[in-house]
């Protein structure tokens, strides 16, 4: 099993996951980060880091952001590693309750 970060983290970006995690398994993409299921060791400990409640264990993604594995298994090889904490976007809580954001991923 590995984690899954989904919809809640698109827009709102927030890294306190990231350095948490001991092997770096988050990748940064322009508006959305994602765990690379090759690299995750199933620790757990970036699931209370996030905010917004982004991130679930793979067999337990609630099934409107099932999309989400497929997603994080897409994209982590094409982004790079974040090791860092960043400061989230500026707009980052006008988006936090906002649901629905898949389309709004940019690759």
């Amino acid at each position: 099993m590995t984690f899954v970060v989904t919809d809640a983290c698109v827009r709102c970006k927030y890294t306190d996951c990231v350095a948490v995690c001991p092997v770096d398994c988050f990748r940064e993409g322009p508006n959305f980060l994602v765990i690379d299921p090759e690299e995750c060791i199933d620790c757990s400990l970036c699931v209370p880091e996030c905010p917004v409640a982004a991130i679930f264990p793979a067999d337990e993604v609630p099934e409107a952001f099932r999309q989400y594995i497929a997603i994080n298994a897409e994209l982590a090889p094409q982004w790079p590693p974040i090791i860092a904490r960043k400061d989230p976007p500026a707009d980052h809580a006008e988006w936090a309750g906002v649901s629905g954001k898949a389309g709004l991923i940019e690759r």
